[in-house]
């Protein structure tokens, strides 16, 4: 004979409950401040692990390693690397040495490559959000165009561009001095001063499809009745998007700003599939220069000392850049 026990007839938890046969068994109790605080933490503690395997874990070790003269010699045991203090900190910011002057001048690299990615990728995307909010016929197939380079395989996008960009059999040099006749002759833009601009098309077209695809989710919280009554005002397009527009999306171009410097300053993947391992001196990043000091001259301590270097930068700029904009945010709120 089966016996069904609705909710309201069931026992409460943490009695016991008589079975067949007289056995005897307690209905588990989930302890009450379980189940109004810490679930949810419960529920992240498997992510919260991973962090910590993942980023933490390999961060704390990398600190480590920039107080060791650590080189190939010890790669097999790092541990009984001698111990350097500060030596290999006092090395890569010495300007005045190669190694120094090096690191210095591909952290000024680095911070104009930022500047004119970061600005033409906001740039971009803005101007085509704003324009993907007009009815025309196939916008949503330009929508989707749009958003190809940012659903793409990094790696196949950059691939392609690195074929694109060859001198003799590229599409570049086929279209600029083959078809227009800008050039007298075919470039190389893969080496020399060119691969600055190199990288920074491929960076600007792999980057702005995310700030367009923010900048267009951020344009749908904005009433169509403030343009409309403005238009009826006698505002014209400029004046709305300067007006309407722009202050509207400030609170999502702060975080979108903040996510793309660095995206962008920490770049690794686009220099080292586009030149290779090493990359020329107009387009040395901080990130492959860093792979190139670890890895080429296999001094892992002063490597990992530019790396916690590089982290303390990133850290520094984001600190200052979130204690002016919260405090831009609280003055327009007074």
């Amino acid at each position: 004979m089966t016996v069904t026990v609705t909710p309201s007839e069931a026992p409460p938890a943490g009695e016991i409950l008589q079975g067949p046969g007289g056995a005897r068994r307690r209905i588990p109790r989930i302890p009450d401040r379980l189940r109004r605080g810490g679930l949810p933490y419960l529920l992240l503690l498997p992510a919260l692990v991973l962090e910590l395997l993942i980023h933490i874990v390999p961060m704390f070790m990398g600190g480590v390693m920039s107080f060791r003269e650590l080189t190939q010699f010890f790669i097999a045991n790092w541990n009984e690397a001698p111990w350097a203090g500060l030596r290999n900190y006092d090395i890569v910011v010495d300007v005045n040495a190669p190694i120094g002057e090096a690191l210095l001048h591909s952290f000024w690299v680095t911070c104009l490559f930022t500047v004119i990615a970061v600005g033409f990728s906001w740039l971009l995307g803005t101007a085509a959000a704003i324009l993907m909010q007009e009815n025309f016929r196939g916008r949503g197939i330009l929508r989707t165009v749009f958003l190809i380079p940012y659903a793409l395989p990094a790696y196949a996008g950059i691939i392609t561009w690195a074929f694109m960009f060859q001198r003799d059999n590229g599409l570049i040099n086929h279209v600029i001095h083959d078809q227009l006749g800008l050039t007298d002759s075919p470039s190389f833009w893969l080496i020399g001063d060119n691969s600055f601009i190199a990288l920074a098309v491929v960076a600007i077209w792999k980057t702005w499809p995310f700030a367009f695809l923010m900048i267009m989710a951020g344009l749908q919280n904005i009433p169509r009745e403030l343009y409309e009554a403005a238009s009826i005002d006698g505002a014209g397009i400029w004046q709305q998007i300067r007006r309407i527009t722009l202050p509207s999306l400030a609170p999502i171009n702060q975080v979108l700003v903040l996510v793309l410097f660095l995206w962008t300053f920490n770049d690794f993947n686009t220099p080292f599939v586009l030149f290779g391992k090493s990359a020329p001196e107009a387009a040395d990043l901080v990130s492959i220069h860093i792979y190139q000091s670890s890895f080429a001259t296999w001094n892992f301590g002063s490597g990992a000392a530019m790396s916690v270097l590089l982290l303390l930068f990133l850290l520094l700029v984001t600190a200052v850049y979130l204690f002016f904009t919260s405090r831009g945010r609280k003055s327009a709120d007074v």
